[in-house]
């Protein structure tokens, strides 16, 4: 991601809606201070939290990524993809799409370095669906838990409690498919 950093992005958000901190830490039911850290990138926030916090600006997830020029380009490079680089779970996650506005569904291309993964099961609605490209996705949904391999897919209900991670010694490559769009 060039230009202003997610935190940068979530206070410009947070003081063009007129929003004070305790504001948005109360409708997203976390302290002024976690918001405070996670808006000067003293705190790298699980995907749960960053939607939470997007629902109490009245925004999505890939509205923090995207800008305002990006269209409904029918072809994409990967170049044009935009990444969201998720430290805490040693992950990139590329947006193949630029706006998911009028679509249905939310390709991605995801990159998991060896240890990194979610820190927590977490659910949403929609369904989603998955193609590991490289290395090996070890997938829990519910209390059942998948070792995904290279040229293996996956398809489960998003509502049901899940998580990731790559526990192998080299990057886990996975095309991810969600619908509907829940970033």
């Amino acid at each position: 991601m060039t230009g202003p950093s997610l935190g940068a992005k979530l206070r410009d958000l947070r003081l063009a809606k007129h929003l004070t901190l305790q504001q948005v830490a109360e409708r997203a039911s976390y302290t002024a201070g976690y918001v405070s850290q996670i808006e000067h990138d003293k705190a790298s926030p699980s995907i749960a939290s960053l939607k939470k916090i997007a629902a109490a600006l009245d925004a999505r997830i890939v509205d923090l990524f995207l800008d305002e020029a990006d269209n409904d380009s029918v072809v994409l490079e990967p170049s044009q993809w935009v990444t969201v680089s998720l430290a805490r779970w040693k992950a990139d996650i590329r947006q193949m799409v630029r706006s998911v506005k009028h679509h249905r569904m939310q390709p991605f291309y995801t990159v998991i370095q060896p240890g990194g993964g979610t820190s927590e099961d977490y659910s949403h609605h929609g369904e989603e669906f998955g193609l590991v490209l490289d290395g090996d996705l070890t997938l829990k949904v519910g209390s059942e838990t998948y070792q995904v391999k290279k040229g293996s897919s996956f398809y489960y209900s998003s509502n049901v409690p899940h998580a990731w991670t790559n526990e192998a010694d080299v990057p886990c490559t996975v095309v991810w498919v969600v619908t509907p769009p829940s970033w």
